[in-house]
Protein backbone atom coordinates (compact mmCIF):
# COMPACT_ATOMS: atom_id res chain seq x y z
CA UNK A 1 0.00 0.00 0.00
CA UNK A 2 1.15 3.36 -1.25
CA UNK A 3 2.39 5.80 1.53
CA UNK A 4 -0.83 8.24 2.36
CA UNK A 5 0.18 11.86 0.70
CA UNK A 6 0.93 14.85 2.82
CA UNK A 7 -2.15 17.02 3.06
CA UNK A 8 0.30 19.81 1.98
CA UNK A 9 1.32 18.50 -0.58
CA UNK A 10 -2.53 17.21 -2.11
CA UNK A 11 -2.87 20.77 -1.57
CA UNK A 12 -0.19 22.57 -3.57
CA UNK A 13 -1.18 19.89 -6.40
CA UNK A 14 -4.48 20.88 -6.36
CA UNK A 15 -3.16 24.68 -6.52
CA UNK A 16 -1.20 23.26 -9.98
CA UNK A 17 -4.01 22.28 -11.34
CA UNK A 18 -5.82 25.74 -11.61
CA UNK A 19 -4.95 26.67 -15.16
CA UNK A 20 -3.87 30.74 -13.89
CA UNK A 21 -1.89 30.48 -17.88
CA UNK A 22 -1.11 33.71 -19.12
CA UNK A 23 -2.64 35.20 -21.52
CA UNK A 24 -6.21 34.01 -20.63
CA UNK A 25 -5.20 32.79 -16.61
CA UNK A 26 -8.30 31.30 -14.75
CA UNK A 27 -8.29 33.64 -11.53
CA UNK A 28 -12.19 33.03 -10.73
CA UNK A 29 -11.28 29.40 -9.79
CA UNK A 30 -8.22 30.65 -7.92
CA UNK A 31 -9.94 33.27 -5.90
CA UNK A 32 -12.87 30.38 -5.07
CA UNK A 33 -9.55 28.48 -3.80
CA UNK A 34 -7.70 30.58 -1.95
CA UNK A 35 -10.87 31.90 -0.07
CA UNK A 36 -11.34 28.19 0.97
CA UNK A 37 -8.02 28.08 2.24
CA UNK A 38 -8.08 31.73 4.07
CA UNK A 39 -11.63 29.96 5.91
CA UNK A 40 -9.10 27.01 7.11
CA UNK A 41 -7.17 29.35 8.51
CA UNK A 42 -9.39 31.53 9.97
CA UNK A 43 -8.00 34.63 8.15
CA UNK A 44 -9.86 37.69 7.52
CA UNK A 45 -10.37 37.62 3.13
CA UNK A 46 -10.56 40.30 0.73
CA UNK A 47 -10.64 40.78 -3.20
CA UNK A 48 -9.16 43.69 -4.70
CA UNK A 49 -9.72 44.40 -8.56
CA UNK A 50 -7.23 47.14 -9.44
CA UNK A 51 -8.12 46.23 -12.64
CA UNK A 52 -12.17 44.69 -13.70
CA UNK A 53 -11.13 40.57 -13.78
CA UNK A 54 -7.50 40.70 -11.92
CA UNK A 55 -8.00 40.03 -9.02
CA UNK A 56 -5.42 40.49 -5.65
CA UNK A 57 -6.51 38.31 -2.95
CA UNK A 58 -5.51 39.78 0.51
CA UNK A 59 -5.72 37.39 3.87
CA UNK A 60 -5.26 38.54 7.15
CA UNK A 61 -4.06 37.21 10.73
CA UNK A 62 -4.37 39.49 13.29
CA UNK A 63 -1.67 40.41 15.60
CA UNK A 64 -2.17 40.87 18.96
CA UNK A 65 -0.70 44.96 18.54
CA UNK A 66 -2.01 45.51 15.11
CA UNK A 67 -0.40 48.70 15.36
CA UNK A 68 2.57 47.53 14.61
CA UNK A 69 4.42 47.44 11.60
CA UNK A 70 3.36 43.81 10.07
CA UNK A 71 4.84 40.93 8.10
CA UNK A 72 3.69 40.82 4.34
CA UNK A 73 3.90 37.43 2.81
CA UNK A 74 3.51 37.85 -1.07
CA UNK A 75 2.85 35.71 -4.30
CA UNK A 76 1.71 35.84 -7.52
CA UNK A 77 -0.92 33.51 -8.48
CA UNK A 78 -0.27 33.70 -12.67
CA UNK A 79 1.69 31.25 -14.72
CA UNK A 80 4.01 31.86 -17.91
CA UNK A 81 2.79 29.58 -20.64
CA UNK A 82 3.35 26.58 -21.83
CA UNK A 83 4.52 24.19 -24.67
CA UNK A 84 2.90 20.83 -23.90
CA UNK A 85 4.61 18.98 -26.47
CA UNK A 86 7.72 19.35 -24.48
CA UNK A 87 6.82 17.97 -21.13
CA UNK A 88 6.76 14.45 -19.83
CA UNK A 89 3.58 15.19 -18.16
CA UNK A 90 0.33 17.59 -18.66
CA UNK A 91 1.90 20.62 -16.98
CA UNK A 92 -1.40 21.37 -14.99
CA UNK A 93 -2.02 17.59 -13.92
CA UNK A 94 0.88 17.83 -11.10
CA UNK A 95 2.04 14.30 -11.53
CA UNK A 96 4.36 13.13 -8.79
CA UNK A 97 6.70 10.51 -9.89
CA UNK A 98 8.12 7.75 -8.11
CA UNK A 99 10.88 10.26 -6.62
CA UNK A 100 8.27 12.68 -5.24
CA UNK A 101 9.12 14.45 -7.92
CA UNK A 102 5.83 17.04 -8.78
CA UNK A 103 5.90 18.19 -12.11
CA UNK A 104 3.52 21.12 -13.42
CA UNK A 105 3.94 24.89 -14.36
CA UNK A 106 4.11 27.08 -11.15
CA UNK A 107 5.22 24.29 -9.11
CA UNK A 108 8.49 26.66 -8.85
CA UNK A 109 7.51 29.87 -9.53
CA UNK A 110 5.37 30.23 -7.84
CA UNK A 111 2.63 28.45 -6.23
CA UNK A 112 4.34 26.83 -4.39
CA UNK A 113 5.85 29.60 -2.05
CA UNK A 114 1.87 30.92 -1.64
CA UNK A 115 1.04 26.91 -0.56
CA UNK A 116 3.59 26.99 2.37
CA UNK A 117 2.85 30.52 3.35
CA UNK A 118 -0.35 29.11 4.01
CA UNK A 119 0.65 25.80 6.02
CA UNK A 120 3.31 27.09 7.58
CA UNK A 121 0.44 29.43 9.47
CA UNK A 122 -1.92 26.51 9.79
CA UNK A 123 0.36 24.63 11.84
CA UNK A 124 0.91 28.13 13.61
CA UNK A 125 -2.48 28.17 14.49
CA UNK A 126 -2.84 24.48 15.14
CA UNK A 127 -0.22 24.61 17.72
CA UNK A 128 -1.48 27.70 19.49
CA UNK A 129 1.45 29.91 18.87
CA UNK A 130 0.09 33.77 18.86
CA UNK A 131 1.61 36.48 17.14
CA UNK A 132 2.81 39.79 17.81
CA UNK A 133 2.50 41.19 14.47
CA UNK A 134 -0.37 41.41 12.01
CA UNK A 135 0.57 38.93 9.06
CA UNK A 136 -0.70 39.83 5.64
CA UNK A 137 -0.59 37.53 2.64
CA UNK A 138 -1.19 39.15 -1.14
CA UNK A 139 -2.10 36.52 -3.85
CA UNK A 140 -1.63 38.88 -6.76
CA UNK A 141 -2.52 38.68 -10.92
CA UNK A 142 -0.37 39.39 -13.94
CA UNK A 143 3.61 39.29 -12.24
CA UNK A 144 4.05 37.24 -15.60
CA UNK A 145 3.26 39.98 -17.59
CA UNK A 146 5.09 42.46 -15.90
CA UNK A 147 2.57 43.50 -12.79
CA UNK A 148 1.19 46.67 -13.82
CA UNK A 149 -2.10 45.49 -13.19
CA UNK A 150 -1.77 43.69 -9.99
CA UNK A 151 1.26 44.96 -7.51
CA UNK A 152 1.72 48.38 -9.13
CA UNK A 153 -1.72 49.36 -8.85
CA UNK A 154 -2.18 47.95 -5.51
CA UNK A 155 0.56 49.52 -3.66
CA UNK A 156 -0.91 52.50 -4.78
CA UNK A 157 -4.52 51.53 -2.62
CA UNK A 158 -5.75 52.32 0.19
CA UNK A 159 -6.01 49.16 1.54
CA UNK A 160 -2.43 48.25 1.11
CA UNK A 161 -1.18 51.72 2.47
CA UNK A 162 -2.89 50.62 5.67
CA UNK A 163 -1.55 47.42 6.07
CA UNK A 164 1.12 49.09 7.50
CA UNK A 165 4.16 47.23 6.29
CA UNK A 166 7.48 46.90 7.87
CA UNK A 167 8.63 43.43 5.87
CA UNK A 168 7.58 42.23 2.79
CA UNK A 169 8.73 38.46 1.59
CA UNK A 170 8.57 37.44 -1.82
CA UNK A 171 9.39 35.03 -4.46
CA UNK A 172 13.55 34.05 -5.12
CA UNK A 173 14.16 31.01 -7.20
CA UNK A 174 15.92 27.79 -6.98
CA UNK A 175 19.29 27.44 -6.53
CA UNK A 176 21.35 23.34 -7.40
CA UNK A 177 23.61 23.67 -4.73
CA UNK A 178 23.32 23.35 -1.17
CA UNK A 179 22.58 27.32 0.05
CA UNK A 180 19.54 28.98 -0.59
CA UNK A 181 19.32 32.22 -2.22
CA UNK A 182 17.91 35.55 -0.69
CA UNK A 183 17.59 38.79 -3.30
CA UNK A 184 17.54 42.13 -1.81
CA UNK A 185 16.95 43.71 -5.29
CA UNK A 186 16.57 43.41 -8.60
CA UNK A 187 18.05 44.83 -11.99
CA UNK A 188 15.69 47.17 -14.06
CA UNK A 189 13.96 45.87 -17.26
CA UNK A 190 14.57 47.67 -20.38
CA UNK A 191 13.39 46.52 -23.24
CA UNK A 192 13.38 48.08 -26.40
CA UNK A 193 12.46 47.82 -30.58
CA UNK A 194 14.57 49.36 -32.83
CA UNK A 195 13.00 50.32 -36.39
CA UNK A 196 15.85 50.10 -39.16
CA UNK A 197 14.36 52.38 -42.63
CA UNK A 198 16.54 51.97 -45.64
CA UNK A 199 16.06 51.92 -49.43
CA UNK A 200 13.72 49.23 -50.77
CA UNK A 201 13.63 47.78 -54.13
CA UNK A 202 14.42 44.17 -56.16
CA UNK A 203 15.83 41.67 -53.96
CA UNK A 204 18.69 41.11 -56.69
CA UNK A 205 20.23 44.42 -56.90
CA UNK A 206 23.29 45.78 -54.74
CA UNK A 207 21.13 48.74 -53.07
CA UNK A 208 22.99 51.22 -50.77
CA UNK A 209 21.97 51.62 -46.87
CA UNK A 210 19.53 49.26 -46.75
CA UNK A 211 17.24 48.40 -43.56
CA UNK A 212 18.91 45.46 -43.64
CA UNK A 213 22.51 46.38 -43.00
CA UNK A 214 21.15 48.90 -40.66
CA UNK A 215 19.64 46.14 -38.68
CA UNK A 216 22.99 43.83 -38.66
CA UNK A 217 24.82 46.88 -37.45
CA UNK A 218 22.51 47.63 -34.95
CA UNK A 219 22.20 43.82 -34.23
CA UNK A 220 25.93 43.85 -33.83
CA UNK A 221 26.12 46.78 -31.39
CA UNK A 222 23.91 45.47 -28.90
CA UNK A 223 25.37 41.91 -29.07
CA UNK A 224 28.94 43.01 -28.78
CA UNK A 225 27.88 44.78 -25.78
CA UNK A 226 26.37 41.83 -24.65
CA UNK A 227 29.56 39.60 -24.94
CA UNK A 228 31.44 42.14 -22.77
CA UNK A 229 29.00 41.87 -20.00
CA UNK A 230 29.10 38.29 -20.28
CA UNK A 231 32.91 38.22 -20.16
CA UNK A 232 33.40 40.39 -17.10
CA UNK A 233 30.70 38.19 -15.12
CA UNK A 234 33.01 35.04 -16.29
CA UNK A 235 36.58 36.97 -15.56
CA UNK A 236 35.42 37.79 -12.28
CA UNK A 237 34.44 35.44 -9.62
CA UNK A 238 32.76 38.10 -6.93
CA UNK A 239 30.28 39.15 -9.52
CA UNK A 240 26.95 36.95 -9.79
CA UNK A 241 24.31 37.76 -13.21
CA UNK A 242 22.38 40.39 -10.78
CA UNK A 243 25.57 42.23 -10.77
CA UNK A 244 25.83 42.90 -14.98
CA UNK A 245 24.04 43.92 -18.11
CA UNK A 246 22.19 40.95 -19.90
CA UNK A 247 20.74 41.73 -23.23
CA UNK A 248 18.66 39.20 -25.88
CA UNK A 249 17.81 39.34 -28.74
CA UNK A 250 13.97 38.27 -28.77
CA UNK A 251 11.68 39.63 -31.53
CA UNK A 252 12.75 40.26 -35.13
CA UNK A 253 10.04 41.82 -37.29
CA UNK A 254 9.55 42.80 -41.51
CA UNK A 255 9.87 41.64 -44.70
CA UNK A 256 7.14 40.85 -47.04
CA UNK A 257 8.52 38.56 -49.92
CA UNK A 258 11.65 36.94 -51.21
CA UNK A 259 12.89 39.23 -53.51
CA UNK A 260 11.37 42.36 -52.52
CA UNK A 261 14.29 43.94 -49.82
CA UNK A 262 12.17 46.00 -47.39
CA UNK A 263 11.65 49.68 -46.22
CA UNK A 264 11.54 48.91 -43.15
CA UNK A 265 13.26 46.44 -40.10
CA UNK A 266 12.44 46.14 -36.62
CA UNK A 267 14.29 44.16 -33.82
CA UNK A 268 13.67 43.87 -30.21
CA UNK A 269 15.77 43.42 -27.35
CA UNK A 270 15.06 42.43 -23.80
CA UNK A 271 18.00 44.29 -21.05
CA UNK A 272 18.00 43.74 -17.96
CA UNK A 273 19.81 46.55 -16.50
CA UNK A 274 22.09 46.53 -13.17
CA UNK A 275 22.25 49.76 -10.71
CA UNK A 276 25.13 51.26 -12.10
CA UNK A 277 23.67 51.12 -15.80
CA UNK A 278 19.90 52.84 -15.04
CA UNK A 279 21.18 56.61 -16.10
CA UNK A 280 23.35 55.76 -19.04
CA UNK A 281 22.57 52.58 -21.26
CA UNK A 282 19.67 54.03 -22.97
CA UNK A 283 22.55 57.01 -24.19
CA UNK A 284 24.20 54.04 -25.61
CA UNK A 285 21.41 53.29 -27.36
CA UNK A 286 21.11 56.69 -28.62
CA UNK A 287 24.94 56.22 -30.13
CA UNK A 288 23.87 52.72 -31.44
CA UNK A 289 21.41 53.74 -33.85
CA UNK A 290 23.25 57.14 -34.89
CA UNK A 291 26.39 54.98 -35.61
CA UNK A 292 23.87 52.14 -38.01
CA UNK A 293 22.86 55.35 -40.12
CA UNK A 294 20.25 57.68 -40.81
CA UNK A 295 16.38 57.00 -40.35
CA UNK A 296 17.03 54.63 -37.22
CA UNK A 297 14.71 55.17 -34.47
CA UNK A 298 13.68 53.02 -31.54
CA UNK A 299 10.46 52.83 -28.73
CA UNK A 300 11.21 51.59 -25.31
CA UNK A 301 8.49 48.88 -25.07
CA UNK A 302 8.89 48.18 -20.94
CA UNK A 303 11.05 50.29 -18.62
CA UNK A 304 11.37 50.34 -14.45
CA UNK A 305 14.15 52.05 -12.63
CA UNK A 306 14.47 49.53 -9.72
CA UNK A 307 16.43 51.92 -7.45
CA UNK A 308 15.97 51.00 -4.06
CA UNK A 309 17.79 48.40 -2.24
CA UNK A 310 16.89 46.34 0.87
CA UNK A 311 19.68 46.64 3.42
CA UNK A 312 21.27 43.41 4.43
CA UNK A 313 24.12 44.47 6.41
CA UNK A 314 24.28 42.77 9.66
CA UNK A 315 23.27 44.74 12.41
CA UNK A 316 21.50 48.25 10.48
CA UNK A 317 18.15 46.55 9.73
CA UNK A 318 16.00 44.68 12.47
CA UNK A 319 14.40 42.80 10.08
CA UNK A 320 17.11 41.54 7.76
CA UNK A 321 18.63 40.27 11.34
CA UNK A 322 15.55 38.27 12.47
CA UNK A 323 15.44 36.71 8.91
CA UNK A 324 18.97 35.52 8.80
CA UNK A 325 18.71 33.92 12.32
CA UNK A 326 15.92 32.20 11.75
CA UNK A 327 16.97 30.75 8.60
CA UNK A 328 20.26 30.15 10.82
CA UNK A 329 17.89 28.66 13.14
CA UNK A 330 16.75 26.13 10.39
CA UNK A 331 20.26 25.41 9.08
CA UNK A 332 19.38 27.35 6.21
CA UNK A 333 22.89 28.60 4.16
CA UNK A 334 22.10 31.66 2.68
CA UNK A 335 23.50 33.50 -0.31
CA UNK A 336 22.88 37.39 -0.80
CA UNK A 337 22.47 38.48 -4.37
CA UNK A 338 20.92 41.00 -6.49
CA UNK A 339 17.86 39.52 -8.63
CA UNK A 340 18.65 38.77 -12.28
CA UNK A 341 15.00 39.42 -13.48
CA UNK A 342 12.17 41.33 -12.19
CA UNK A 343 9.48 40.45 -9.50
CA UNK A 344 7.08 42.01 -7.60
CA UNK A 345 9.16 43.41 -4.83
CA UNK A 346 10.28 45.99 -7.06
CA UNK A 347 6.87 48.03 -6.66
CA UNK A 348 7.48 47.35 -3.08
CA UNK A 349 10.33 48.16 -2.31
CA UNK A 350 9.83 51.74 -4.48
CA UNK A 351 7.22 52.32 -2.18
CA UNK A 352 9.44 52.57 0.68
CA UNK A 353 9.36 48.57 2.25
CA UNK A 354 11.87 46.56 3.18
CA UNK A 355 11.37 43.49 0.62
CA UNK A 356 13.36 39.76 0.67
CA UNK A 357 13.10 38.05 -2.18
CA UNK A 358 13.43 34.06 -1.07
CA UNK A 359 11.95 30.74 -2.75
CA UNK A 360 13.52 27.79 -0.29
CA UNK A 361 14.28 25.41 -2.63
CA UNK A 362 17.77 24.08 -2.64
CA UNK A 363 19.40 21.27 -4.63
CA UNK A 364 17.37 21.60 -7.24
CA UNK A 365 17.18 22.61 -11.14
CA UNK A 366 16.35 26.23 -11.91
CA UNK A 367 13.22 25.64 -13.98
CA UNK A 368 11.27 28.66 -13.95
CA UNK A 369 9.42 29.14 -17.14
CA UNK A 370 11.16 26.13 -18.53
CA UNK A 371 9.54 22.76 -20.16
CA UNK A 372 9.30 20.12 -17.44
CA UNK A 373 9.35 22.74 -13.90
CA UNK A 374 9.23 20.46 -11.26
CA UNK A 375 9.58 20.68 -7.48
CA UNK A 376 10.71 17.61 -4.83
CA UNK A 377 7.84 16.83 -2.35
CA UNK A 378 10.23 17.06 0.49
CA UNK A 379 11.89 20.00 -0.60
CA UNK A 380 8.70 21.80 -0.45
CA UNK A 381 8.11 20.07 2.81
CA UNK A 382 10.66 21.49 4.05
CA UNK A 383 10.27 25.36 2.79
CA UNK A 384 6.80 24.65 5.21
CA UNK A 385 9.29 24.07 8.48
CA UNK A 386 11.56 27.21 7.17
CA UNK A 387 8.52 29.83 6.82
CA UNK A 388 7.23 28.45 9.84
CA UNK A 389 10.15 29.79 12.05
CA UNK A 390 10.49 32.43 9.52
CA UNK A 391 6.53 33.90 9.94
CA UNK A 392 7.21 32.88 14.20
CA UNK A 393 10.61 34.64 14.77
CA UNK A 394 9.46 37.82 12.31
CA UNK A 395 5.91 38.57 13.24
CA UNK A 396 7.14 38.01 17.06
CA UNK A 397 9.89 41.05 16.49
CA UNK A 398 9.26 43.13 18.87
CA UNK A 399 8.82 47.09 18.60
CA UNK A 400 11.95 48.84 17.65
Amino acid sequence: MADKEHPAVTNFRNYIRIKTVQPNPDYASCTRFLQQQAQELGAEFQVVECEPGKPSVVMTVTGQDPSLPTLLLNSHTDVVPVFPDFWKYDPFDAHKDEKGDIYGRGTQDMKCVGIQYLEALKRLKKEGHSLLRTVHLTFVPEEEVGGVDGMKKLVQKDIFKKMNIGLALDEGYANPTEKMMVFYGERSPFCVMVTCRGQPGHGSQFLPETAGEKLRRIINSFMNFRDEEKQKLKDNPSLSLGDVVTVNLTMLEGGVQFNVIPAELKVGFDIRLCRSQLDTFEKKVQEWCKEAGEDISYEIAISFKARTFTCVEDGKNKWWDTFAAACKKVNVQLQKEVFPASTDSKFIREAGINALGFSPMNNMPRLLHDHNEFLNEKVFLRGIDIYYQLIFDLANLGPF
